[in-house]
């Protein structure tokens, strides 16, 4: 799964869109009201039966892999799970989890949390540090336990990240008398421009250099922020929740990926979220890619790929301040109004467990672990050596989104944020306009709708 949590596009109007969200979130608490009805009516005293509502339970594949984990789940510790159905888009998904753990729904026990979610729905999750040990926390990348921290409660336990990645073509690369992928962002536009012009010279006119995500949604933040975190311009909000977003690393930043809208890169590369650049990648139309570990990767690597065979992945070109990578990814979190916290932590920590985490990495689930000591076990590598270079991107360049300082304000922040780079790439705005009004724009957003505590922002 990639984490975009995909916003809808602002430019376009869609009439039914309120209603069909509210449906959607009205049925899945209908469906959470029957099933918890159904099960204190015939439910012994004895019997633990728990909920778990996930995101992904959308995609075919993950349904046929989570009723297998289920069921084994069952099998150790006798506790039966139903899954509740989540909707499709993530932006209703995030709204129907706020809408169900705020009315102080009894069910679901379990929520998946997105990797920027924790600090959006901590006020409603339990502390898992009374429920799980203190060794078995720290067996997972400090990163992602200290992002699923708020407040100095561990709300979520991890269990599979993603991150950004430059995708490359190495058969190209080889015909251009390149060795390495680029190391700089001034590479990748030198090295993009010459093998678009090589391959359109051949009569590939729909050929493109460089493809990534460009539409105005949360895709948008995650490709800015890498720009401009290798830059030296900061994460929008820093740790203390200070604005750092109008600075001129930033500004060269943006500048820089307007010059590629329609130079190395599709005009309509402003529309582009993760599948769209993925369906030019595997006609074998860009040379690069940036786009996610996980489900990018696989799709890069089926049968049916153009691509499969002749790609391979790279930490995202440096800038000034070195490279830089968004993490994405998934925890587990328990509802403080579940009615069997004690379970539904064991669920939680079997999902996450080393032992799980290893079965997945042998079915081609491509997700890649959140415990780092199985980037360096053999069999696990030997099914998926490009965990290897995944963890060299992660330990040179590991960034998250300022999701947890910016608490329940994150999606107005990160709103704000891709529609300021938006107009920047439409050249709508200048980079240094962009930049100051956002600025304004976060200040007067923090000082009317956010009360800070100990330095955080809720």
């Amino acid at each position: 799964m990639n984490s975009s949590n995909e916003n809808s596009n602002p430019g376009r109007r869609y009439p039914s869109r309120a209603t069909l969200r509210y449906v959607s979130i009205a049925y899945t608490l209908l469906f959470v009201i029957f099933v918890a009805g159904c099960h204190s009516a015939g439910r012994g005293a004895s019997d633990v039966q728990l909920t778990l509502i996930d995101q992904a339970w959308v995609e075919k594949e993950y349904q046929l892999r989570l009723r297998e984990q289920l069921l084994e789940f069952k099998k150790q510790s006798g506790i039966q799970v139903e899954v509740l159905p989540a909707p499709e888009a993530a932006v209703e998904q995030l709204l129907a989890w706020r809408r169900l753990l705020e009315s102080g729904a009894k069910t679901p026990d379990v929520y998946a949390i997105d990797v920027i979610w924790p600090g959006i729905l901590a006020d409603n999750l339990l502390d898992l540090k009374a429920y799980v040990p203190a060794e078995e926390i720290k067996t997972h990348f400090p990163q992602l336990v200290s992002n699923s921290t708020v407040n100095g409660r561990f709300v979520a336990l991890p269990t599979n990240l993603t991150e950004g990645v430059l995708f490359y073509r190495l058969d190209l690369l080889r015909e251009y008398g390149y060795h390495t992928p680029p190391k700089t962002w001034q590479e990748l536009e030198t090295m993009a421009k010459r093998i678009q012009a090589g391959e359109r010279a051949k009569g590939n006119k729909e050929f493109w250099g460089y493809v990534w995500q460009g539409a105005p949604s949360e895709a948008l933040t995650c490709n800015a922020l890498e720009w401009q975190v290798s830059e030296g311009g900061g994460t929008i909000l820093d740790e203390s929740g200070r604005i750092t977003v109008n600075n001129p690393a930033t500004i060269r930043a943006w500048e820089r990926a307007a010059r590629w809208v329609g130079s190395i890169s599709p005009p309509a590369v402003i529309a582009y979220k993760e599948w769209d650049a993925l369906n030019i990648w595997q006609a074998g139309q860009a040379a690069f890619m940036r786009n996610w570990t996980g489900g990018a990767y696989a799709s890069a690597s089926a049968p049916n790929s153009a691509t499969r065979d002749r790609f391979d992945i790279a930490p995202l070109p440096a800038g000034a301040a070195g490279t830089a990578s968004v993490i994405g990814g998934d925890a587990y979190g328990v509802s403080r109004h579940s009615l069997h916290p004690r379970e539904a932590a064991m669920l939680v920590r079997f999902l996450g467990s080393r032992d799980e985490q290893v079965r997945r990495s042998h079915v081609g689930v491509w997700e890649l672990p959140s415990i780092p000591q199985l980037y360096n076990d053999p069999d696990v590598l030997v099914a998926n050596p490009q965990f290897a270079r995944a963890l060299e991107v992660f330990r040179k360049g590991a960034v998250f989104r300022p999701s947890t300082v910016s608490g329940k304000m994150y999606p107005e922040v990160s709103r704000a944020y891709f529609e300021a780079v938006h107009a920047v790439l439409t050249q709508k705005k200048s980079a240094a306009q962009a930049a100051s009004e956002l600025e304004k724009q976060l200040e007067a957003m923090l000082k009317t709708s956010a009360v800070k505590a100990n330095g955080v922002i809720h």
